[in-house]
């Protein structure tokens, strides 16, 4: 099911997961993947106008929403959730597409393109910075900012078990923070979406997953990665509010990644998707549109 307007939802099982998506519009094709704590559904309000010039897929990462949650160290790695992606754009019929990622999903898209870089022809990623960098180089306000990084990535069942007293709390203050964004930012569809998915005792568990592998898997991964460059066109956008671009000059932190990028800073926080989606399609579409000329 999906809450995105004039779109289908569909699941498809590649690498032995279920991968749940929703497609809609013709034209060049486009992945749109989800950060934490949503699901594809945050892409409600840009999706459609996407689709009056591309086929778009969004989908939800594993771990999240309707797909797969698996067990075990390392099955809910960056590696493994752009995996799944790529299987599902190969599984739809698309072995090139324009790729974009926001939060986790970012991370994810980040990972595919440097692990299957015939396969994107373009990447854009929204308001975070690279896994290894933020990681490595931790600062005082990033720590404080971001300390679901460190008690979703403590030992199961630890975590699971403070969020299942009381998810909508602990989710809802994540939506509320990095950058100060309201409830009232989040349509209610698109919330009544999330609270569906991360009441769920599975959900919870594939997001703390996705955080420890990010420690326990991703930055050894990034670390051997650090000389290589993503070539094919990049877009970089951030909330000009946000917790990152507070604490680091965004654009920056990409050049030495990106061989081919631009930037644009969006109105609003960490979640300036939902709370500026015009100017968010906008920019989006004049970065895709240009591609495609």
């Amino acid at each position: 099911m999906t809450i995105i307007t004039g779109f289908k939802a569909g699941v498809a099982r590649v690498n032995g997961m279920q991968i749940a998506y929703a497609m809609g519009g013709s034209g060049p094709p486009v992945l749109l993947l989800h950060g934490f704590p949503q699901t594809h559904a945050m892409w409600h309000a840009v999706a459609p106008r996407l689709a009056e010039r591309f086929t778009v897929i969004a989908a939800d990462l594993r771990g999240y929403g309707d797909s797969s949650k698996p067990s075990g160290k390392g099955s809910h790695s960056f590696r493994k959730m752009a995996a799944d992606q790529h299987a599902l754009m190969q599984h739809l019929g698309f072995e090139r597409f324009h790729l974009v990622g926001h939060d986790r999903g970012g991370r994810t898209a980040h990972r595919l393109a440097l692990d299957a870089p015939g396969a994107v022809q373009s990447l854009t990623v929204m308001d975070i910075i690279p896994t290894h960098l933020l990681l490595d180089a931790l600062s005082r306000d990033v720590a404080q900012a971001y300390y679901h990084w460190f008690f979703l990535a403590q030992p199961s069942p630890l975590p699971e078990t403070m969020i299942a007293h009381d998810p909508d709390t602990f989710f809802e203050s994540c939506l509320l923070g990095w950058g100060s964004a309201k409830l009232d930012d989040f349509d209610p569809h698109a919330l009544a979406a999330y609270r569906t998915a991360w009441r769920r005792t599975e959900t919870i568990y594939g997001m703390c997953a996705d955080y420890r592998d990010a420690l326990d898997v991703d930055f050894d991964l990034d670390a051997t990665d650090l000389e290589k460059h993503v070539t094919c066109p990049a877009l970089v956008l951030y909330g000009a509010d946000g917790a990152m671009a507070k604490t680091y000059d965004v654009p920056a932190t990409w050049a030495a990644r990106l061989s081919d990028m631009q930037s644009v800073a969006i109105p609003g926080s960490h979640f300036f998707i939902d709370q500026h989606p015009v100017e968010t399609a906008d920019a989006m579409l004049a970065f895709l549109g240009a591609q495609e000329n």
